[in-house]
C-alpha cells in the first residue's frame, strides 16, 4: 500500500481518495492546501522585506525523503529543532536559497560539504539574525559608526577578521582567519538564527559548479539530503547572489564579488567615507 493510500484511508474526507485523479499513480508526492485565500499577500516588516505568495507558501509537500514546508513563522520552530539536532535544512534568503546548519556542529558542515560536492578549502559563509550578533563572531570594531546597521540586514556579505574572542569553532574553515558574514533581508532564516543559540553555516543550495538556486525546485534532487526545505517561492534577485564585499582594512574596502546589490553597496560605503582597496 502507497502513502497516499494510507494518508487517505487515514484521513477520510480531507484528502482525495487513492483512485482520485488528483493522486496520480506514480507522483510521489502529495500537495495539501489550506482553504484560505490564496490572494493575500503576507508582508514581514521593513521596506525591502521578501513578500510571499500564500498560495504557494501555504501548502505543504510530503515526499518520500523529506518534508517541503512554507517559509513562515509557523515553521520556524520546526526548523530550529532541526539545527539543534545537526541536522541540516534548505531555506529561501533574501538572495538565493541556501543550505543552512549550526556552524559550530562539524558533523553537519562536513555533511553539507559532501552533499555539494564542495571543497574542504572553499570557507563557507555564515548568517546571523541581527546586526548587532556580528561582534560576537567578528572584529567590527575598525568600521565607521553606523556603517553595519546601513548595510544591513540585505544582500551583501561582509568579510571581517574573526577576532580572538569570535565564538566560532576553530574547526569552521580552518586556517583562514576571515569570515564572510551575512544577515540576510529575510524574516524566516534570521528568525531560525537567532532561536537557534548559536550561528549558521550558510552556503548556496545547489552543487558546487552548478547554477544557483532562486526556487525549491532547482534543487529537487537534493531535497533527499535535508530534514526540511522551506518554500519561500520564486526569488527575486536573479542568480547573481550577495555582493560580497571585503571589510578587513581600516578605512578601506574591496569588492570580491559584485553580486545583485554592487551600485547600492559602493555608495553607502563611500557615504562613509571608505576607500576601495588597490587591486
Amino acid at each position: 500500500m502507497n502513502l497516499s493510500t494510507r494518508l487517505a484511508e487515514k484521513l477520510p474526507g480531507i484528502l482525495p481518495a487513492p483512485s482520485s485523479p488528483i493522486l496520480r499513480k506514480g507522483v510521489s508526492e502529495l500537495r495539501f492546501f489550506s482553504i484560505a485565500n490564496h490572494s493575500r499577500r503576507l508582508r514581514w516588516g521593513l521596506q525591502k522585506k521578501m513578500v510571499w505568495s500564500l498560495e504557494r507558501a501555504e501548502t505543504c509537500v510530503v515526499s518520500n525523503s523529506c518534508l517541503v514546508h512554507p517559509a513562515t513563522e509557523a515553521y520556524a520552530q520546526e526548523a530550529i529543532e532541526a539545527i539543534k539536532s545537526d541536522k541540516f535544512i534548505a531555506v529561501p534568503t533574501d538572495t538565493l536559497y541556501g543550505f543552512a546548519c549550526d556552524a559550530c556542529s562539524l558533523e553537519a558542515v562536513n555533511r553539507i560539504y559532501e552533499i555539494k560536492g564542495r571543497k574542504l578549502t572553499s570557507p563557507l559563509a555564515i548568517c546571523v539574525g541581527d546586526v548587532f550578533d556580528i561582534k560576537r563572531v567578528a572584529t567590527t570594531n575598525h568600521l565607521p559608526h553606523g556603517l553595519l546597521d546601513s548595510l544591513l540586514p540585505g544582500p551583501v556579505t561582509l568579510v571581517l577578521h574573526r577576532g580572538e574572542s569570535s565564538i566560532l569553532e576553530k574547526s569552521l574553515n580552518p586556517g583562514i582567519g576571515t569570515i564572510g558574514l551575512r544577515v540576510p533581508d529575510c524574516e524566516f532564516i534570521r528568525e531560525v538564527s537567532r532561536g537557534s543559540g548559536s550561528v549558521l553555516a550558510l552556503t548556496s543550495a545547489n552543487l558546487s559548479g552548478d547554477r544557483s538556486s532562486v526556487c525549491v525546485n532547482d534543487f529537487e534532487k537534493l531535497w533527499q539530503h535535508c530534514a526540511y526545505v522551506y518554500d519561500g517561492g520564486l526569488l527575486p534577485s536573479g542568480r547573481a547572489g550577495s555582493t560580497i564585499v571585503d571589510l578587513t582594512k581600516v578605512g578601506k574596502y574591496k569588492i570580491i564579488r559584485p553580486g545583485s546589490a554592487k551600485q547600492a553597496t559602493v555608495a553607502i560605503l563611500e557615504k562613509y567615507l571608505l576607500e576601495e582597496e588597490d587591486s
